[in-house]
């Protein structure tokens, strides 16, 4: 722990945004997975494995941390209906510390650490097959360069879970994950429904000087609340359009899913996309389709629109409106962005990045190649040397008219070797590193998924 710096900055919020709790006592802690690169971010990289453990199995508290873990508070819609009965109900905030390069403040956040206060009749437990998906979840959107929270840690905890939608009893595991901030938009809304104005105006000054350090502390709380809405708009904008370029299908984007600082997180019924198709929904639970992959967009502002409800008991939502009218344009402008970077093509200007997008997606819904396999053999097109003629006559006329980005392809789009090819997360392979563990207790298919990954977001970071 030679450079960690831990805060106690959530704390200053005060009584009534959090609930100190106390973490469950488990019967085993076998470390499972612990992530290097995000531990390295924070000064933790050199804990051994007992350490480790005990802080992120046992949760014993790190000096200059908090004594004792703390249960958020938050509201939110569920599905499109109002929900007063949420919170932090199998997951807490542990600590808080400071990114080194940086020195921006980042949350220790669990997953199945536990009962509290707000967990009702659910038992606080998270399952091994449920933390090794997250992992994969969070490894992809990472090497796609979609902000999202890192897995920290999984330790599996010997008990035994009864679940309708796995095989029972399965096994149990805790989770820690690395974010920038655990305020939601749900975080709002519980004020805002309790008609605690200046409560808000507190919230949002403390997100304001935490996590949007470049917006004024000198304006009004009314002017505050705009440039605020302003900025979380703009990177809600951004998270999007990254999981539509990535195929992702979060599956529940209630608004105590999305925190405050843009970066998509708490990943259950994800999917990705086999092949394009608007209507592709991740949840068996959402009969309606409304978290569907062409439906994301549409919820993401919905859930803004949301989070501008609360912020009208600070300023007037005629303005309020007026900042979300940019959510499209920022959201297109983004999705062409990202689409030619994963591409491994040139920027253009706007006008034209548009008109490619629409070419792209066009393609990708008619032709219904498989969603990964185009980002693959299509990347750079067939002027750096692609294999676009794989995907089809109408993908090599379109790719083949775009400058890629280098002037060769790098070794992950050439090597022929073992675990050569797209890095696809559909269903089947998931299911397909998940089977060795479950039957054998067989890690080697996971980290040899997990190396892949890696392995393309490198290639798709060079320059």
């Amino acid at each position: 722990m030679r450079d960690a710096k831990f805060s106690r900055n959530h704390e200053k919020l005060g009584e009534g945004f959090f609930v100190p709790v106390q973490p469950a006592a488990f019967p085993e802690a076998i470390l499972r997975y612990r992530n290097q690169s995000a531990a390295r971010s924070v000064g933790l990289d050199e804990l051994d494995d007992a350490a480790w453990v005990r802080h992120f199995g046992r949760f014993e508290p790190f000096e200059g941390s908090f004594p004792a873990p703390l249960a958020l508070c938050y509201h939110g819609h569920q599905f499109g209906h109002y929900n007063p009965d949420l919170g932090d109900g199998r997951g807490f905030l542990f600590a808080q510390l400071e990114e080194i390069d940086t020195g921006r403040l980042l949350d220790l956040g669990t997953k199945g650490s536990g009962q509290t206060p707000f967990s009702r009749t659910a038992d606080g437990r998270l399952t091994l097959k449920g933390a090794v998906r997250e992992i994969l979840a969070t490894e992809m959107l990472t090497a796609l360069q979609v902000p999202t929270s890192k897995t920290f840690s999984v330790i599996e905890t010997g008990e035994s879970l009864s679940r309708h939608d796995e095989p029972s009893p399965t096994r149990s595991a805790v989770l820690v994950r690395l974010s920038h901030s655990h305020i939601r938009i749900g975080s709002f809304q519980r004020l805002a429904y309790q008609q605690q104005p200046e409560a808000i105006i507190k919230l949002m000054r403390y997100v304001m000087a935490q996590y949007y350090p470049h917006l004024p502390d000198n304006l009004s709380d009314a002017d505050a609340a705009e440039a605020l809405l302003a900025a979380f708009s703009a990177r809600v904008a951004k998270m999007t359009a990254g999981w539509m370029v990535a195929g992702f299908v979060h599956g529940v984007l209630n608004t105590d899913n999305f925190n405050l600082t843009g970066e998509s997180f708490d990943y259950g019924p994800w999917r990705f996309l086999p092949l394009m198709d608007p209507n592709f929904t991740a949840a068996y639970f959402d009969q309606q389709s409304r978290y569907a992959y062409g439906r994301q967009p549409e919820a993401a502002l919905w859930a803004l629109c949301r989070f501008a409800d609360s912020l009208a008991m600070v300023t007037p939502a005629e303005r309020l409106q007026e900042v979300l009218a940019a959510f499209y344009p920022q959201l297109e402008t983004e999705m062409a962005a990202s689409l030619r970077w994963r591409l491994g093509l040139c920027a253009v200007d706007a006008e034209a990045g548009l008109d490619f997008t629409a070419q792209f997606f066009r393609l990708a819904k008619e032709t219904k190649a498989p969603f990964d396999d185009i980002f693959y053999y299509g990347y750079a097109g067939e002027n750096a040397g692609g294999s676009a003629e794989k995907l089809g006559r109408e993908w090599t006329d379109l790719l083949s008219a775009e400058a890629p980005r280098q002037s060769a392809l790098p070794a992950f789009f050439t090597d022929t070797g073992e675990g050569a090819g797209p890095a696809s997360l559909v269903i089947d392979e998931v299911e397909r590193v998940w089977h060795p563990i479950a039957a054998d207790d067989d890690w080697r298919v996971l980290e040899a998924k997990l190396q892949q990954i890696r392995a393309y977001g490198a290639a798709l970071a060079t320059p």
